[in-house]
């Protein structure tokens, strides 16, 4: 198993079945040195253990470099596995096992957007409204009742949350696919900042049922969920 320090980062049991799945997605790569003597190419199965130690442990690359695997080669093949398609695959996968041996509340969503600074930039990178202008990135995330992301939508820093959620509810509509049947009339919690006409509408022809808090009106604050001043409306 992955170790950082002396606390594994994923239990053998679990990672050993994902490794395999993901390492079978990987489409066959041809090798084009003219000469045939480059140094020999880092297995996928320990580049794969070291990104699941860097999304587990929140650590930089570097940190989880070692002898075997350099940060640089960490980023590269990253960047190759997005660009296959093979990375949003494994995240559907880990999705759906999540679903089968714990269990998804799908029946109560909540969505909010986030700002994150972005100063490489970067295609969704668009001037920050509460950095100064600076470059950042926003990020239009949809989870579970118990928080487990399901979609997260990256934009730019200056748009707005309401304007990205129906593209996010599109994504999660995707997710039927992987995960079988949704719940025709889940609740989603959102805050005063999603509190528009046009979301009202929106969800009322999804048949989601909106508990969304009032612009103007003080959110009180619950440990056992966003309840209280809701402006809730049944599906039309």
């Amino acid at each position: 198993m992955i170790t950082g320090g002396s606390v594994p980062a994923v239990p053998s049991c679990i990672l050993d079945p994902l490794r395999d799945q993901f390492l079978a997605l990987l489409p066959a790569r041809e090798d084009r040195h003219p000469w045939g003597c480059h140094n020999p190419r880092i297995s996928d199965a320990v580049v794969f253990d070291r990104l699941v130690q860097v999304l587990v442990f929140g650590c930089g690359y570097e940190r989880a470099a070692d002898r075997l695997c350099s940060a640089t080669t960490l980023r590269r093949r990253r960047d190759d596995w997005i660009a296959a398609g093979v990375m949003e695959t494994l995240r559907l996968l880990v999705l759906a096992c999540y679903d089968r041996m714990i269990g998804l509340e799908l029946d109560q969503l909540s969505a909010d957007g986030c700002i994150a600074k972005a100063p490489s930039g970067g295609e969704c990178a668009g001037k920050s409204p509460v950095d100064r202008v600076k470059l950042g990135i926003k990020r239009s995330q949809l989870t579970d009742g118990y928080g487990i992301p399901l979609v997260t939508d990256p934009a730019p820093a200056n748009i707005r949350d309401h304007t990205l959620l129906p593209a996010t509810l599109d994504r999660f509509a995707g997710l039927e696919a992987d995960l079988g049947p949704l719940p025709e009339h889940p609740r989603l919690s959102l805050d005063a900042g999603y509190d528009y006409s046009m979301v009202h509408l929106d969800l009322d022809a999804r048949g989601i049922l909106g508990q969304i808090a009032e612009r103007g009106v003080k959110t009180p604050i619950q440990a056992g969920g966003r309840g209280g001043l809701w402006s809730a409306r049944t599906p039309g």
